[in-house]
């Protein structure tokens, strides 16, 4: 079987994954275990959940658990298939590279500068609302606040990894205690009763119009808002470069999957829709601050407009660590400019966050011009992007087991559980909400942007292929210690 060009990676016939120690590509491995877990826990856990499913919950009533079931089980298969190409080669900017190696040098191309463009987006989305709830306490304009959370976030990430990594940590845990504490408050209310709720009771979930209040139609549209309150999760694979012992870490991470999506997202809407009808809920309101007040917690929409910041920060923190380290593994390919591949003293990659934040800032000059249908258009791209790159993580598992079946490549001892099987399953639930977003307005806007995106991928890899031919870019651990040795990067 014919090797990608990209897999010749020095001059001898050494594959990285015989490697004994991975290569750290450059980057300081500041990121401990109990960091990654949290990055891992709070990745699942955003603004989608918070305030996004309150209109969800009204589209679809007690069906959007199933909805939210079935998603989080497609998200898993995702995420093992990702873990255990991570185990056969841990690398950061995993998406790309497997991509690359499996697909060819177009699919990760494409694959790179579209999981890019996702937080870049996203980033976008999360300054804009940052500002909508400072501007709850203060009178503040939102496009001040949105500068002033990109500046401080955008250093806190050029000083060092373990500096970001603990700043998720935090975010994470201040998540966490939300859900955790609405989760344990709204048990109380159903078992002795504790506040002032009107009715509560788990028969909620089916006695108020039953399970599909709306249908079954309506239920199954909601998937596509569903989909996207998972975005994040796949985070841990981009940690892979600066993870100590990245193995036995992320596959710790993605083996509490299934914990938190039943805890965070199963857990926390049979208490929120057993507290209170389904009926009392609506789009452009926390489900979370409706509880609250239900029961009787005093300034609740405080408290949970103080989460849906945190929320957004940490979005956005993520999202400048993720940009820089996806453009560095472009560059590192010969797929961005060269200069973006470089690391600084502190072993992070400067110029590509740098770059990175300069994009976003004009989140924060469209929010001032046309907030409303900037976040439409911005969010687009996240919804059509983030599908695309699971997509690819799931074809490129397949094309991986095939070849260990052929004896191409070494077998990772931490298999996707039920596949070949899970993988096309999964796939084909991705085709399923891809084809449901014909149906509505805001999924016919993200499938144009997306064919926009598709338009300009091609365009620069057009361009790339004519400046640079196919076999003079390589994988990122190729190039990574000349580059991090130029440009002062530790070990």
């Amino acid at each position: 079987m014919t090797i990608p060009d990209h897999q010749h990676l020095t001059n001898t016939s050494t594959h990285p994954s015989q490697l004994a120690t991975p290569e750290p590509e450059g980057y300081a491995r500041g990121l401990s275990s109990r960091t990654i877990q949290m990055i891992a826990i709070g990745g699942a856990i955003g603004t989608g959940l918070f305030y996004g499913s309150g209109g969800a919950i009204a589209q679809a009533g007690p069906a959007l658990i199933l909805s939210y079931l079935a998603a989080g089980l497609a998200i898993f298969v995702v995420m093992r298939a990702l873990g255990e190409l991570l185990t056969y080669r841990p690398v950061s900017g995993s998406f790309a590279e497997y991509a690359h190696e499996f697909l060819g040098r177009f699919a990760g191309f494409a694959t790179g500068w579209t999981y890019w463009a996702v937080w870049v987006s996203t980033c976008m989305a999360e300054i804009t609302v940052a500002g909508k709830y400072i501007e709850y306490w203060f009178d503040i304009q939102p496009w001040i606040t949105a500068l002033v959370v990109l500046t401080v976030l955008f250093g806190a990430n050029l000083i060092s990894v373990r500096l970001f990594g603990e700043a998720e940590f935090w975010f994470s845990a201040i998540k966490i205690t939300a859900i955790v504490g609405m989760i344990l408050i709204g048990i109380g209310v159903l078992t002795i009763g504790f506040g002032h709720a009107a009715h509560p009771s788990v028969t909620n979930l089916w006695a108020d119009g039953g399970v599909f209040p709306h249908g079954f139609g309506q239920s199954l549209m909601t998937l596509q808002i569903v989909l996207f309150a998972y975005v994040g999760v796949e985070l841990v694979g981009v940690t892979a470069g600066e993870a100590r012992d990245p193995k036995k870490t992320l596959r710790k991470a993605i083996n509490t999957l299934p914990v938190r999506i039943g805890l965070f997202y199963i857990g926390a809407l049979l208490v929120i829709m057993s507290v209170a009808s389904w009926r009392n809920f609506q789009s452009g309101k926390s489900p979370f601050v409706e509880v609250f007040e239900q029961i009787g917690i005093p300034a609740a929409a405080g408290i949970i407009n103080f989460v849906l910041l945190t929320a957004a920060l940490s979005s956005c923190n993520s999202g400048i660590y993720s940009t820089g380290r996806m453009l560095r593994s472009l560059s590192l390919r010969g797929e961005a400019p060269a200069r973006v591949g470089t690391l600084s003293s502190r072993a992070v990659p400067f110029t590509g966050i740098s770059l990175s934040a300069g994009v976003m800032v004009l989140g924060v000059v469209v929010n001032a011009v046309s907030p409303d249908k900037a976040f439409t258009y911005i969010t687009s791209v996240s919804t059509v992007g983030i599908i695309f790159v699971w997509a690819v993580i799931l074809v490129c598992h397949m094309i991986y087991r095939s070849r260990v079946t052929d004896g191409t490549l070494p077998a990772s001892d931490y298999r996707l559980p039920g596949a070949p099987v899970t993988t096309p399953l999964a796939l084909g639930f991705l085709g399923l909400v891809v084809v449901l977003l014909f149906f509505t307005d805001s999924g016919r806007t993200a499938l144009a942007v997306g064919a926009v995106w598709v338009g300009l991928v091609c365009v620069g890899y057009a361009a790339l292929t004519r400046l640079a031919p196919a076999g003079r870019g390589g994988s990122s651990s190729q190039h990574a210690a000349e580059q991090g040795t130029r440009s002062g990067g530790t070990q």
